[in-house]
This record gives C-alpha cells, sequence and structure tokens, in this order.
C-alpha cells in the first residue's frame, strides 16, 4: 500500500474511534496522535532505505511537536489510532499489527540492555489503555486489552483483557478468569505450627505447676 493512501486511511480511522472528531479539517491539522503515525510512516521508510540518521531527525522532531516518541525501527500496521497520545514511547523492535490503538501514557518498551527483539508485539485489533507499561519482549494476543495503569511483563492471550500490577489475566475469551490466592505470606507453616503447639503447651504445664505449688503450701 502507497503511503498517500495509507495516510487518507489513518485519517478514517480517526473518525471511527473518536467521536470528538468533526471534520477532516479539524483532525488533519490538530491531532498530534495523526501527525506522529504520518511522520512515522516516513522515518520507517527512510530508516528501512539505511538512512538512518535522517529517520532519526524525523522522529525527534515529531517527539518535539507531539510529545510522542516513536523509534523510527518500529513496525505499524494499518488503521493505528493513537488517543491523546502524550507521553507515548514506542521502542525500536516493536511490531504493531493493523486496527491497534493505544492511549495517552503507554510505554511499550524493553526491560534492560538485551540485544535482538526486546520490545512487545501487539497483534491486530489489540489496546492498550491510559499510563499502561508493556514491557520486553512479549507478545498481546489478538482482540486482547491491556488495563489503565497495568504493567505487563508475560504475554497475553488472545481474547483477553489483562489489568493491575504485575497485569494478570481477568477475562479471557468473555469469561471471568478465577484469581489465583497470591497470599503467600498466609501459607501453611508447619515449622510455625509445631512451635506454637509447644509453646501453648509449655505455658498450660507452667500453670498447672504454679496450682500444685500452692496446694502444697497450703497443706492440702
Amino acid at each position: 500500500m502507497g503511503l498517500l493512501k495509507m495516510f487518507k486511511e489513518d485519517v478514517d480511522v480517526v473518525f471511527d474511534q473518536d467521536p470528538a472528531a468533526r471534520s477532516y479539517i479539524e483532525v488533519i491539522l490538530t491531532y498530534s496522535g495523526l501527525h506522529a503515525i504520518w511522520s512515522h510512516r516516513v522515518a520507517h521508510a527512510c530508516h528501512k532505505r539505511k538512512f538512518f540518521f535522517l529517520a532519526r531527525i524525523i522522529s525527534q522532531l515529531s517527539r518535539f511537536l507531539t510529545g510522542i516518541e516513536i523509534h523510527p525501527g518500529a513496525k505499524i500496521g494499518r488503521r493505528f489510532f493513537i488517543d491523546h497520545g502524550m507521553g507515548v514511547v514506542i521502542g525500536e523492535t516493536c511490531e504493531i499489527g493493523d486496527n491497534v490503538t493505544i492511549f495517552q501514557g503507554v510505554t511499550l518498551g524493553g526491560t534492560g540492555k538485551e540485544k535482538g527483539k526486546r520490545h512487545p508485539t501487539l497483534l491486530d485489533n489489540s489496546l492498550v489503555a491510559t499510563g499502561a507499561k508493556v514491557l520486553g519482549s512479549i507478545t498481546i494476543g489478538e482482540h486482547s486489552k491491556v488495563g489503565a495503569g497495568s504493567v505487563v511483563l508475560k504475554d497475553v492471550p488472545d481474547n483477553s483483557t489483562v489489568v493491575g500490577i504485575p497485569g494478570h489475566v481477568v477475562i479471557q475469551d468473555g469469561k471471568k478468569v478465577q484469581k489465583k490466592d497470591l497470599d503467600h505470606h498466609k501459607l501453611p507453616d508447619p515449622v510455625y505450627d509445631r512451635l506454637d503447639y509447644l509453646e501453648k503447651e509449655i505455658s498450660q504445664l507452667r500453670e498447672e505447676l504454679k496450682e500444685e505449688k500452692g496446694v502444697n503450701q497450703n497443706g492440702y
């Protein structure tokens, strides 16, 4: 698909996703998420042709103007939508499928200085909500959602909803997932239980000994 056709598709998805969008002129001139995506389309084309310095200049200029940082090496599919995009960060080895939506403050980042594929993959029709952090070479499945403020460090299956820190699946294939009991501080401790029993037994013997001494002293 040519860049111009893809640019038009990027505009159309804004009208599909944002009920506040009123006109093409408004969307084209004022939507920072759209500007960031367009800039990335150009930067990525330069990156693929090994014009790395030019690609970085375009991406950094876009970051300055929009508040959205997308590495030129990131692979982004069709109909990608960034809603209220301030603070969004997308790493170099990210791979984003078609019809993906992310919101402001989202980080698609790495977890260290590892080499190779070190950033997330978001499959088709996935969504990452406000402030969520998706870190490492993990995969967010098709039609899956990451809740606001979540920190996701492991793969997410298709058709799932993930929330929390660290992120855990709460809905999969339309059904609630039974949450595991993670109160590890409440697990049975046989050593503690035995010591507690012995302590109670010693206290009881002491009480009986006191009573016995009291009886002997009174001459009974």
